[in-house]
């Protein structure tokens, strides 16, 4: 259902049940719009990308306040409760639905910006794998899904490629 009527207002869903929330919303004449993202994950040694809610817990629904009945979606399966501004629901500004659909991709999902969290000399710390809690300074970017650090291992200076994913400020 795709029409120009009505307002958007945010649901909060279920754990792990967005898409759930979205198809029983949908089969109720409601338009939803759940923003996704491709998510890096690390599984018995391999790295994948899966699809993610870019706001977990969290998708928009239009609702037409004139002819549609919205309590029925504080009922509906998968929906934990539409979020209120006291006893109505509360409105989202198009503007930031309309800046979300202009960061997707040619699939669907949301780009994120891909920025170096970090300033070259940097201290960061490793939080997973071989030199967990390690703490180095912040080298570069190897490539797109990686950082370089420069860890004192051995009384030198090393440079290690870890994923960004796996660092944090110190």
């Amino acid at each position: 259902m795709s029409n120009d009527h009505g307002t958007w207002y945010v649901v909060q869903t279920q754990v792990n049940a967005e898409t759930k929330a979205a198809r029983n919303l949908v089969q109720q004449g409601f338009e939803v719009y759940l923003p996704r993202y491709l998510k890096r994950r690390s599984h018995a040694r391999r790295i994948e990308k899966i699809a993610a809610p870019l706001f977990p817990r969290y998708l928009f629904v239009r609702i037409d306040m004139s002819t549609q009945r919205w309590r029925s979606i504080q009922s509906t399966f998968g929906v934990s409760r539409l979020v209120l501004s006291g006893a109505d629901p509360a409105p989202v500004s198009q503007a930031v639905l309309a800046s979300l659909r202009q960061r997707e991709d040619e699939s669907g999902y949301v780009r994120l910006n891909q920025k170096p969290k970090f300033a070259l000399g940097d201290k960061v710390r490793i939080l997973e794998g071989v030199f967990t809690e390690n703490l180095g300074l912040f080298d570069g970017l190897a490539d797109r899904d990686r950082v370089a650090i420069l860890l004192s291992l051995l009384g030198r200076k090393v440079r290690v490629s870890i994923d960004a994913d796996l660092v944090a400020a110190a």
